[in-house]
């Protein structure tokens, strides 16, 4: 059998290109039945032109439409091997030649080859009768020459192996005939010599039928001959050969043909019944009437099984002996659309990438339809809706395409609704359904809940204590959606914001590293990102904006009067001074913001508590009545200073009056007590004095030239000074002045220099009844940080509506334009004689400028917070010059 392989033969032919780049080309190979498996049919990589080591990386697979896989592909060597039995004879039955048609299909890019193998007969079967027994009765008064028909021997091998004769022992009365029909051999006893009953009632013969085979088969059948005596006539049929056609759908019971015989013996030698011949195959399907001939259906034809059904009638008599006649009867089924077309999904790639590009190759799709003819075209479609496409490609074969993109996302899975719908009338058709899975990749980044987070922290919080929590959320798969979470690397007043918080990776919740100080730090942001673990790896960023809350947890501060030169403040009045003469002023300042900073002025103690009271407020120390002859000399006030938080933050000062009988001019007074006692002194309170005079004068020079200028500017009631674009640029032009008008001058400031460079400070603070009074000249400042400092006042505002005392001109320049714009107290008024207020931004250069030309009833409800504004101001520029 082995050496049947040289028959192997390979023809190539029909090489074209499909519309979507899949090649084509027919390979035939020629091979035995009956092969081991694991015998090679032949070298299909080479035989394709393909390289041994693309066969993996290209997936070739051998698909066959009978289901079985009878080949496979040895990927080492290329080859097309045997992988089970192949039967000729249960492939094709008779049909000459036998192939069986296979498809090779590679993958990147897709190819389809179409390959027949061509199954050639060996001679496996030996020639065998339907029954192995005979028996004939024969009237031993039957001329020579009579034929009796005998059964026909079957071989299921084709061609050369197929049945080729028949052969019968030796004997003397009985010959063999040979008589071939529609290419069947049909054998015929033939009467050589009359019978003589008396002589042989009983012949035993031996029917022997042969293939031509090498090596012969042959297969035997017994014939035994029983002589009978006198029945002289035997039923003849009218035609030896009868032939109709049916279609496949006939109802049962319907004639089809009627077979009629004439026996000319008469009484019961005379009388015919009908009968299939011993060997029929097809009772199953076909009746005959005994009586009349008449041949009906009786089981369900099929074109598709059998085309074609070929039997033997007998007539017999009922004489004595019984006499019999034969004839033979074809019955051609006819073809109608009985059958609904098969869909055969040869491959299915699933799931697919959702990134998969137009034209991806998702399935092979194979039609099958076992009608012939029209009736076994048939069209394959596709349900709309879907992002796939059927492209068609040879002898009812398609190819599934994607058509459009795809998202995981939106459809994970798509069922796909095929129909085929043959050509026949009525057309009949079948579905399919096939589900295609599409897999994730990472598409999307994540996506958090918010934009951006807001995030209140309290002052003196705990360190790791949890400020908030960010989600993010990540419509991906498997490690595609896992997200990761981290603060992207920013600076916090030049510290990195690591220092500050941390963040849980998986959850997002979001930890102080450290307590936060309100005073120094109010209010920063950090960027969180999510990040999943795709790749390659996706992320999105949202802004968490952290805001500190004040705490109350600052005493105030006493700036004024200075204790700097011992524990007790010393001021001195007149003892003429009447009810409501302003003693002293107490300022203090508190760090924390808000309500926190209110501050509260009371007299804690004092020496005669009657004669001295402190403005709640604005902590002015004023007589409530008038200084009398028995009052003490020397008064000693403790005043207590409180904060608006919880708890409560207070601090006290000690301040001794001493009243003098002739006091008249502070100042003056007091440098002709101090020169007698000490020289030396009374020379430093001379230069002091100088020293005041000459800014007091310079203060007042600069008050009325502004005055002079207001006036001469537009005609309003209030000025308001502006300069133009060319001043602001000028560095010389550049000029900050403060002064004090109510009561004694207490401080004058003038500012002056490039605002983008180092500032120039000179401030002069007197205390009009002080023990010393001192002036202070403050060096140049390159370190002041305006912004820092008004920042801290602003937060503590109380009031918005405000306004300054008459006479009181207040002229101040920023240098920081971002803290003016976001300057919280800003009012403009614009009608009247009330205070206007206005905002200039040019060359991060921003001026305030307040001046006031007569009091207005409100007047009287600022002074608190006013005063306050002032000394706080002057109090964070001496901190931060000292």
């Amino acid at each position: 059998m082995e050496c049947l392989f040289v028959l192997r033969r390979i023809w190539w032919c029909c090489v074209f290109i499909l519309p979507w780049s899949t090649i084509e080309a027919q390979i035939r190979y020629t091979i035995p039945e009956e092969l081991r498996e694991g015998s090679v049919v032949g070298n299909i990589a080479k035989d394709l032109g393909l390289d041994l080591s693309k066969i993996i990386d290209r997936k070739l697979q051998i698909a066959t439409e009978t289901g079985k896989q009878y080949f496979a592909v040895d990927v080492e060597k290329g080859d097309l091997i045997v992988n089970e039995r192949i039967d000729r004879e249960g492939l094709c039955g008779y049909n000459v030649p036998c192939v069986l048609p296979l498809q090779a299909v590679l993958e990147n890019p897709l190819q389809m080859h179409r390959v027949e193998i061509e199954v050639q007969d060996i001679n496996d079967n030996t020639p065998n009768f339907k029954s192995n027994e005979r028996i004939l009765n024969i009237p031993e008064s039957i001329n020579s020459g009579a034929k009796f028909l005998l059964e026909s021997a079957i071989d299921s091998d084709v061609q050369s192996n197929s049945l080729k004769s028949y052969s019968l022992s030796n004997n003397e009365n009985f010959v063999l005939n040979v008589k071939t029909q529609d290419a069947v051999k049909i054998p015929e006893l033939v009467l050589k010599q009359p019978l003589d009953r008396e002589k042989q009632a009983v012949h035993k013969l031996i029917l022997t039928a042969a293939d031509g085979g090498n090596p012969v088969r042959t297969g035997t059948c017994e014939i035994t001959v029983v002589v009978l005596d006198n029945n002289d006539n035997a039923p003849e049929f009218e035609k030896p050969f009868y032939e109709t056609v049916v279609d496949e759908n006939e109802s049962s019971h319907k004639e089809i043909i009627r077979v009629k015989a004439i026996d000319l013996d008469e009484g019961l030698n005379g009388e015919i019944e009908y009968f299939f011949a011993d060997q029929t195959s097809d009772t199953a399907l076909f009746n005959i009437n005994r009586q009349t001939g008449v041949i009906t259906v009786k089981g369900q034809l099929d074109h598709e099984k059998a085309s074609l059904h070929k039997f033997d009638i007998v007539a017999k008599d009922k004489g004595n002996p019984q006499m019999e006649g034969h004839c033979s009867v074809k019955i051609k089924v006819n073809d109608v659309n009985d059958n609904a077309p098969d869909i055969i999904i040869t491959s299915l790639s699933s799931p697919i990438p959702e990134n998969s590009s137009n034209g991806t190759v998702v399935s092979l799709i194979s039609t099958k339809d076992a009608d012939l003819g029209e009736n076994g075209k048939v069209k394959l479609t596709l349900a709309p809706g879907t992002p796939f496409r059927l492209n068609p490609t040879v002898s009812n074969h398609y190819v599934l395409l994607t058509n459009g993109p795809l998202d995981r996302e939106t459809y994970s899975e798509y069922k796909i609704e095929l129909k085929a719908v043959d050509a026949g009338s009525p057309p009949l058709s079948s579905g399919k359904a096939v589900t295609i899975g599409i897999s994730d990749v990472n598409d999307n980044p994540p996506m958090f809940a918010e934009k951006s987070y807001t995030v209140y922290a309290k002052e003196n919080s705990a360190h790791d204590s949890i400020l908030c929590s960010v989600s993010a959320h990540d419509p991906d798969l498997g490690e595609n959606a896992k997200i990761s979470y981290s603060i992207l690397d920013s600076k916090v007043q030049d510290v990195s914001a690591s220092s500050y918080i941390y963040i849980n990776s998986e959850n997002g919740s979001i930890f102080s590293m450290q307590s936060f100080d309100y005073e120094k730090i109010k209010v920063f942001q950090i960027l969180v990102q999510a990040k999943d673990h795709g790749s390659p790896s996706l992320s999105s960023n949202a802004a968490v904006h952290v805001f500190i809350s004040d705490r109350n947890d600052n005493a105030p501060a006493v700036i004024y009067p200075s204790t700097s030169m011992g524990s007790v403040s010393h001021q001195k009045m007149p003892r003429s001074a009447k009810a409501g003469h302003l003693v002293t002023k107490v300022t203090a300042v508190d760090a924390d913001s808000g309500h926190n900073a209110w501050l509260f002025y009371r007299l804690a103690e004092a020496t005669d508590a009657s004669l001295f009271s402190v403005n709640l407020h604005t902590g002015e120390v004023r007589t409530k009545r008038a200084v009398s002859e028995h009052d003490d000399s020397s008064q000693r006030l403790l005043i207590e200073i409180k904060d608006n938080g919880e708890p409560i933050q207070s601090t006290t000062v000690t301040v001794d009056i001493l009243i003098e009988d002739s006091f008249h001019e502070p100042i003056s007074d007091y440098r002709e007590k101090t020169i007698e006692p000490n020289k030396k002194t009374g020379k430093i309170t001379l230069y002091l004095i100088i020293s005041l005079a000459s800014v007091s004068l310079l203060s007042l020079v600069t008050f009325f030239i502004l005055l002079v200028k207001c006036a001469s500017s537009i005609g309003s009631s209030s000025c308001c000074i502006r300069r133009t674009n060319s001043e602001y640029k000028n560095p010389n032009r550049n000029l900050q002045i403060q002064l004090n008008t109510d009561g004694p001058i207490k401080y004058v400031e003038v500012l002056g220099g490039d605002m983008m460079s180092q500032s120039q400070s000179f401030g002069s603070y007197l205390s009009p009844m002080s023990e010393f009074s001192d002036l202070t000249l403050v060096k140049p400042s390159s370190t002041t940080n305006f912004t820092d400092t008004l920042n801290v006042l602003d937060a503590s505002l109380p009031d918005s509506a405000w306004t300054f005392e008459s006479q009181q001109v207040r002229l101040l320049l920023y240098s920081e334009l971002s803290f003016v714009s976001e300057y919280k107290y800003v009012r403009d008024y614009t009608k009247g004689s009330t205070p206007s207020l206005t905002v200039e931004k040019e060359n991060r250069l921003a001026v305030m400028t307040l001046i006031t030309t007569k009091p207005t009833p409100r007047s009287k409800r600022i002074c608190d917070f006013n005063e306050r504004r002032k000394i706080r101001f002057l109090s964070g520029y001496m901190r931060s010059t000292h």
